[in-house]
């Protein structure tokens, strides 16, 4: 059965980072793609995985990886 819209999921490994941590960057990550990944998707599940490197990026720098990870699905 195929996705009516696009739907994604977040993957952020431990790193032997803190739970605090894990869970600030994945909320980062969820809602770049929510404002600016998913309306340019098409009918597609995406998985997301952190890099270690995420953990200390700005925002900017999530968004580009963001947007540049969408340009390679559509």
């Amino acid at each position: 059965m195929l996705a009516r819209r696009a739907r994604f999921a977040v993957l952020v490994p431990r790193f032997q980072f803190t739970a605090v941590a894990r869970n600030r960057l994945r909320r980062r990550l969820r809602e770049l793609i929510r404002r600016d990944a998913l309306a340019r998707l098409p009918a597609v599940a995406v998985i997301v995985r952190a890099r270690r490197s995420a953990y200390s990026a700005s925002f900017a720098i999530l968004r580009a990886d963001v947007a540049a990870g969408v340009s390679h699905v559509t």
